[in-house]
């Protein structure tokens, strides 16, 4: 009879990430550009929930993430950031806000700001708040369709991409 020899046991050797390829800026390029378009314009729409425009969508997005308290924000620092997504005119600001805070929307409420006769506050109605909360459940029911064939690496992997793309985003302004 052979005796057979014990196998033997070795440490897992840990793996070496792969070298970025040189053209990674171009390949990033290629694969974001139609993204954007296509996940992007269906996150639109799906906030959107077919009652509002894209800059309507952006103010309440933007009053919801950057305002106070998720509720108000300055109608300047409103202008500010959509400058920076869109090409937009004050006018056209205007014009999405006064329909936002008119019948039958009646989503938020101008107010002029204490501390300075010019400016003015944007803020929430109740009807506003109940509409956010709905557009993001929209949203977010969205997004769910994207990542239910995902593992839960690919998802981890994916909010991690999206948070360091931000914070890099953030320190090139």
């Amino acid at each position: 009879m052979v005796e057979k020899k014990p196998e033997r046991i070795t440490k897992p050797k840990k793996a070496v990430p792969a070298k970025a390829p040189k053209n990674a800026a171009l390949l990033f390029l290629e694969h974001y550009y139609p993204i954007h378009y296509k996940a992007g314009i269906g996150v639109e729409d799906a906030l959107r929930g077919g009652l509002l425009g894209r800059h309507q969508v952006a103010i309440l997005w933007l009053i919801h993430s950057e305002g106070r308290q998720g509720r108000a924000m300055n109608r300047k620092a409103i202008e500010q950031s959509l400058s920076t997504w869109f090409e937009i005119s004050g006018a056209a600001i205007t014009k999405a806000l006064r329909s936002m805070a008119q019948a039958p929307l009646d989503l938020v409420t101008l107010r002029e700001d204490p501390a300075s006769g010019r400016e003015k506050i944007v803020s929430l109605t109740p009807k506003g708040e109940v509409h956010l909360k709905r557009m993001i459940a929209q949203g977010t029911a969205y997004v769910q369709r994207i990542i239910d064939p995902m593992s839960d690496e690919e998802i981890n992997n994916g909010l991690h991409f999206f948070q360091r793309i931000g914070a890099v985003v953030d320190k090139l302004k």
